[in-house]
């Protein structure tokens, strides 16, 4: 497959010109020290939209996981979509690797491109990047978004059996899949109702485009992010802040929702997304905007508005 026709590479380079029809443009930014990052950024700048974040998770690169949202969220913000280290073109030569290191990367790359404040939104990693870039930078964080990011977990949850998995070596394996089998295990986990079947081809074809690359230090993102968690470290973020949660997410239980609610209190919003699991972003990108832009532009949840000359509703 990857020798001939790559579905996963074709696709890449439709997400490539979906980003640039949707005003963005590709820049890569040396920040020192062996340090680059790639970020989709404005081809322009306009002063009078407040600016955006888009944090990526584990899996393909950033295109993949924001595409569906590009559109609507690029008609009100100023949209800023980076590929976290190791992933995408973004890599660096230093050995750090905490989401507090990602955190200060990505702090880094928008003073490079000018922006001193902005809202951010991150999907499960991209969450745990997110929180801890609001609270080192409290004063450049507007409005924070998580989507299904168990920043609230602790080490010993794994050996009290709160997950599917029973070691980091194991999550490892899963979330950085090697074999078509452990794809599907991966698709399984993320999904509420998964694929009945999917072609060997395509899952071998995607493994070899998008899950090769700086594998070590993938995995290593995910030990360093396990080890000595415990919640009482985690610090309380002051900003607005809205949790995102797949009601039947087996990656980062609903407990985990919970737990950070108990935690930030007041500061906090909460919102479920019914049948959907941790890839909430795939399985249900309408209901998930739909919170996304009532927590960010309005005060009340929108009512969608009909375009009488075709039906269609328009956000």
């Amino acid at each position: 497959m990857a020798g001939c026709f790559s579905f996963t590479a074709t696709r890449d380079r439709c997400f490539r010109y979906s980003f640039s029809n949707a005003g963005l443009k590709s820049a890569t930014t040396d920040l020192g020290d062996g340090t680059i990052m790639h970020c989709w950024a404005p081809k322009a700048q306009k002063e009078s939209k407040p600016t955006l974040l888009l944090l990526h998770g584990f899996g393909a690169n950033a295109m993949w996981q924001w595409n569906d949202f590009l559109a609507p969220l690029t008609r009100r913000f100023n949209v800023y979509v980076p590929d976290l280290l190791f992933f995408g073109e973004s890599h660096t030569a230093r050995a750090e690797r905490s989401e507090g290191f990602q955190a200060r990367c990505v702090a880094a790359l928008l003073q490079a491109h000018g922006v001193h404040r902005s809202s951010v939104v991150g999907i499960s990693y991209g969450g745990f990047v997110a929180y801890s870039l609001a609270a080192q930078f409290p004063e450049r964080v507007e409005k924070v978004v998580l989507c299904c990011a168990g920043v609230s977990f602790e080490e010993k949850d794994l050996d009290e059996g709160m997950f599917q998995v029973k070691s980091v070596d194991e999550a490892a394996d899963i979330l950085l899949p090697q074999t078509p089998q452990k794809l599907r295990q991966l698709l399984q986990l993320a999904f509420a109702k998964p694929a009945k079947f999917t072609p060997t081809c395509f899952l071998t074809d995607y493994i070899h485009v998008m899950c090769t690359e700086y594998c070590q230090e993938r995995k290593e993102l995910i030990q360093t992010l396990y080890k000595d968690r415990k919640l009482s470290n985690l610090p309380k973020i002051t900003q607005p802040t809205l949790i995102i949660w797949g009601e039947k997410d087996l990656i980062f239980p609903m407990e985990l929702a919970y737990r950070l609610k108990r935690h930030l209190g007041e500061n906090m919003q909460l919102a479920v997304i019914k049948n959907a699991g941790h890839a909430v972003n795939v399985e249900k990108p309408k209901e998930m905007y739909k919170n996304i832009k009532s927590f960010l532009t309005d005060t009340a949840t929108p009512t969608p508005q009909k375009d009488h000359s075709n039906g269609r509703e328009v956000n």
